[in-house]
């Protein structure tokens, strides 16, 4: 079963390819490296089914995630899959446990089918959405706590009003508060499938709740799958699948007062050659620049790109995907510690199950796994990845694994999806929580081996600290930083932040 996130595949006229709708709607890759890969958990459906967002590294140091589907309440009739979606913690040692399950009470007020990743944000909580459910059957936005208890912040109402369904993770801005996007609802109808759905939205809402629709798209860029990033100049940068001129899609940037720009309209080049249907998030890297993913387009047409966009508008195609290396790149990208970027590919590569990749920023592309299938160690990954701070990279298949007792999931002996682990020989750091304040406000950062720091500096400047555990350390901007690298000391190294604190004026 395909994610909604590629419904906007479906749209494009300039597509060949036949695509399963659930619910609504250029360089040579280079020889595979050495690295190591680990299959860490297999779902069986009762504890999760469908992972189709990245993880996410908790100041405990756990990684936390949700699964789309699976859980005991069932959720859709006349199906052979059960399960409304979770929420779940995977520990080092790879045990798992499940924090929520969706739906557990009538009607699903709070909640169902969690698409969306999660957000850790400063006040240790969780922060999420999920596509169905709520007050009005159009999706929530929701708080959870590490401990599991959780509180509906919003339901929305689709069209013609809030948005509706939203498939992507919030961001947490400067302000403390969280953005988003929903790809239906909205003031503006979008008609597809016979009915009226409406094109999608941009909102905000606060840590309790108070929730404000910033923009509501047309038909010049619609359908925003992928969620927000935060860029250092303060504005937001995001994806919509379909839409524009050529109806591929576009890229914007948004104030956080609801100014919305296009920056670029796919499939502007001939055949599409510059990409389309961009679904994941952006990722600013260390050179200021935007580097993104389309699910089609590009030189071998159907398969997908990878791109470069700088903040006037200015698009890089880097590669071009040719499904030997991999075909349909959902996921966003990360950039790890070595600044090159890493992500997945939700079909292709050598088995056809897809692939886990690395790309310079120059743009030479390295297929570092191809996915077997069922029942091994997955099959068809269609989130970005992690780093983590112990320098490995986490993600999750959406279905494949090894199958232990009855399965409750759609795909029956092709397994309900797995969590996995690719070592590429990276080492240790830290990250910082947020990644900018002003002087004196309270950071925390997070790391593997902490325990016994001796310092810390925000690029150079000393600042007073707490070691709460081997994997946290609070502290505050201290007076006299300037915008750079955070450094620990520990008895076992220093270990530098893998993204530019900015001290805010």
């Amino acid at each position: 079963m395909l994610s909604p996130r590629l419904a906007g595949l479906g749209k494009l006229s300039w597509g060949n390819r036949a695509y399963a709708l659930f619910l609504l709607c250029a360089t040579t890759a280079v020889p595979l490296p050495a690295q190591t890969f680990t299959t860490l958990r297999s779902f069986d459906g009762a504890d999760g089914y469908e992972p189709t967002a990245a993880l996410v590294q908790a100041t405990l140091g756990d990684l936390y995630g949700t699964t789309a589907y699976g859980g005991p309440t069932k959720c859709a009739t006349n199906s052979s899959y059960v399960g409304c979606g979770t929420i779940f913690r995977i520990s080092p040692t790879r045990e798992l446990t499940t924090l929520y399950n969706f739906c557990t009470q009538n009607g699903c007020p709070d909640g169902q089918f969690p698409f969306g990743g999660l957000v850790q944000a400063t006040d240790g909580n969780f922060y999420g959405t999920t596509f169905g459910g709520g007050a009005n059957g159009a999706g929530t936005v929701f708080k959870i706590t590490p401990g599991g208890m959780l509180t509906t912040l919003h339901s929305f109402a689709g069209y013609p009003t809030d948005g509706g369904n939203p498939l992507a993770a919030l961001v947490q801005a400067t302000d403390g508060n969280f953005y988003g996007t929903t790809p239906y609802g909205g003031a503006n109808t979008e008609f597809y499938g016979g009915f009226g759905t409406g094109c999608g939205t941009v909102f905000k809402i606060t840590p309790n709740g108070t929730f404000t629709t910033l923009h509501s798209f047309d038909h010049t860029g619609n359908d925003p799958f992928g969620a927000l990033i935060q860029a250092t100049n303060g504005n937001f940068y995001g994806t919509a699948s379909t839409g524009g001129p050529n109806d591929a899609g576009t890229l914007f940037e948004i104030t956080p007062g609801g100014t919305l720009t296009t920056l670029y309209n796919f499939c502007a080049q001939s055949n599409c050659a510059d990409g389309g249907a961009p679904a994941g998030a952006l990722l600013q890297a260390s050179d200021g620049n935007f580097y993104g993913t389309t699910q089609s387009g590009g030189s071998y047409r159907d398969y997908g790109t990878i791109f470069q966009i700088t903040s006037s508008g200015k698009l890089t195609t880097l590669h071009s995907f040719d499904n030997t290396d991999g075909w349909l790149p959902v996921g966003g990208l990360v950039q790890a510690t070595d600044g090159n970027f890493y992500g997945t590919t939700f079909f292709g590569g050598a088995q056809g199950a897809g692939t886990v990749f690395e790309i310079t920023p120059s743009g030479t592309l390295t297929t570092l796994h191809n996915f077997v299938g069922p029942p091994k160690e997955g099959q068809y990954p269609g989130s970005g990845l992690v780093q983590d701070t112990n320098g490995k990279l986490y993600g999750t298949t959406e279905s494949g694994g090894t199958l232990r007792g009855n399965s409750l999931c759609v795909s029956g002996s092709g397994g309900c999806g797995t969590v996995f682990g690719v070592s590429v020989g990276l080492g240790p750091f830290v990250e910082t929580q947020t990644t900018s304040g002003k002087v004196g406000a309270a950071v925390k950062i997070l790391g593997t081996y902490l325990t016994g720091a001796t310092s810390v500096t925000f690029n150079g400047t000393a600042a007073v600290f707490k070691v709460v555990s081997s994997s946290l350390i609070t502290t505050t901007v201290p007076t006299g930083a300037t915008t750079g690298t955070v450094q620990v000391v520990t008895p076992s190294g220093t270990f530098s932040s893998n993204v530019i604190f900015r001290v805010a004026p």
